[in-house]
């Protein structure tokens, strides 16, 4: 199957009451651990491309692996550019065929972040691509992008709704409770505050900061109105934890192929844990061809 606007991978998710799982992609073995589940499973996918492996990688490499491991995908999948906050790189990303883009003007003033993403929004429009945009601020770090704990706001539904009617997003990323990266206690999402703003901007909700929420907050927050979870710093824990165990069993194991093919191994089997829970498993189906 041939790539999906990510515009219709999330609106089928939301209209069917799934979730679609937003994989961060850091290297050959990452991209096949994802494709590979979703395959397995029969699931769709996004595959995520984020700012710190494009600093490492370079974003048309990253983007031209993908293309290699895609050979033998039958599901639908899609390819997103994450948290980019620069104009012109969504628009490269646009230029090399990513079907999802995200500016994320959060850190900008509310005025300034709608304007920018109201820019970028009509050009993925015009060429059938899905966009994102976010308010408020999400705690933690995202590829060096911290975001202190007192500051992670939880975005109001005035603000949702204003930046969701000027922008024209297709989704929004808000902040209802997640943090990126390593949570220091158990998260607890806003529930009441995720269920005003889904029926208010009445489009799909992205949920970031996805990795160490409790699987039955992820499963309430998809019945409220998420459609997309991006899921990051657990598949770093999984790829890494693979590897590990190779080299703890073995110190001299220096065949890459057996410590980083473990960690593809671990790493496939965090996305389909994550698949079944985001119920997206089996839905491939719901994207026919005909």
């Amino acid at each position: 199957m041939p790539y999906v606007s990510g515009k219709k991978l999330i609106m089928n998710a939301w209209e069917n009451k799934y979730a679609i799982g937003a994989f961060s992609a850091h290297n050959a073995e990452s991209i096949q651990a994802i494709l590979g589940a979703a395959e397995e499973e029969k699931s769709p996918v996004m595959l995520m491309i984020g700012q710190k492996y494009i600093q490492y990688m370079g974003i048309e490499e990253l983007r031209g692996m993908i293309d290699i491991f895609m050979k033998d995908i039958t599901v639908p999948v899609c390819i997103h550019l994450d948290h980019s906050r620069k104009y012109e790189q969504v628009v490269k990303a646009i230029q090399l065929n990513f079907q999802s883009v995200m500016f994320d003007g959060s850190g900008l003033p509310f005025e300034e972040n709608i304007a920018i993403t109201k820019k970028l929004v009509e050009v993925a429009n015009a060429l059938d691509i899905g966009a994102e945009g976010e308010i408020g601020k999400i705690g933690g770090t995202e590829d060096d992008i911290s975001v202190e704990d007192e500051d992670a706001m939880i975005t109001t539904c005035d603000e949702a709704v204003s930046f969701a009617e000027k922008t024209g997003v297709d989704y929004l990323a808000v902040s209802i409770g997640t943090a990126h990266g390593v949570y220091k206690k158990t998260p607890k999402l806003a529930f009441q505050r995720l269920s005003d703003i889904s029926k208010a901007v009445n489009r799909p909700i992205v949920l970031h900061g996805g990795s160490g929420v409790p699987d039955d907050q992820v499963k309430k927050a998809i019945t409220l109105g998420v459609a997309k979870v991006n899921v990051d710093t657990e598949l770093r824990q999984a790829f890494t934890k693979g590897v590990l165990e190779v080299l703890t069993k073995n110190p001299e194991e220096y065949q890459l192929a057996a410590s980083l093919g473990n960690g593809r191994k671990v790493m496939k089997e965090k996305v389909i844990e994550k698949i079944r829970i985001f119920g997206s498993n089996n839905k491939a189906d719901l994207f026919s061809t005909k």
